[in-house]
Order: structure tokens, then C-alpha cells, then sequence
């Protein structure tokens, strides 16, 4: 379907039947997208080991696809990559460039 296949912000449920739990993980990491995601489950363990093998930036076990936390990084792969933002390390990496501007206000003697 379209609608499995585009990135969508709006509030759209797209439901899939599945035979198996690899069934679920393939049709997941079939987009050209891939922001967030939600793995919802009975077992914190099998949410967790699924949520592991499904290729987005961000996603969550038995929780909304929505979530921003200060401190960690927020972005996406594939078509969805435009970096990461949020979480200092990564913000600092992927928004600033290091540079080193040196001034010298006095005669420098030589040598040093």
C-alpha cells in the first residue's frame, strides 16, 4: 500500500497482518523511510529484540512514535536522515564545525 510506503505526520494508523515475527520486521524495513517506529508487545524482551532489528532513528516499545527527549538524539535513516539533533554530543557534531581562530594583539618575540 501507498500509505505503508510514504512518511506520513498526521494522525494515521496503518495496520498490517502478519504471519510471523519476521514477516513484521521485513514488511517494517521495506521503505525508503524510516524516522520512527513502535513495536508493541506483551514481552518487554520480544518488543525489545524486534525494535533492535527495525531500521529507523528512533523507536519505541509499547509507547507512541512521537517522542522527544532533550537528551538523546533525534533524527532518522534512509530517506528520513537529515542527521541528528538533540543530545549535546550529537548536536555539536552534526551542527557546528570546529575552528580554530588564532589573534595576536602584541609583537611575538622570536622565537617563542
Amino acid at each position: 500500500m501507498t500509505i505503508a510506503q510514504t512518511e506520513l505526520f498526521g494522525p494515521v494508523a496503518t495496520i498490517i497482518p502478519v504471519d510471523s515475527e519476521e514477516e513484521a520486521i521485513k514488511i517494517a524495513n521495506d521503505s525508503d523511510f524510516g524516522l520512527s517506529g513502535a513495536v508493541f508487545s506483551g514481552s518487554l524482551e520480544r518488543g525489545i529484540r524486534v525494535a533492535k532489528q527495525i531500521e529507523t532513528g528512533m523507536i519505541h516499545v509499547n509507547d507512541q512514535t512521537v517522542n522527544v527527549d532533550p537528551g538523546a538524539p533525534f533524527g532518522g535513516e534512509k530517506a528520513s536522515d537529515l542527521g541528528r539533533y538533540c543530545g549535546v554530543e550529537w548536536a555539536i557534531d552534526d551542527f557546528t564545525t570546529v575552528k580554530w581562530v588564532s589573534v595576536q594583539n602584541e609583537y611575538r618575540q622570536w622565537p617563542f
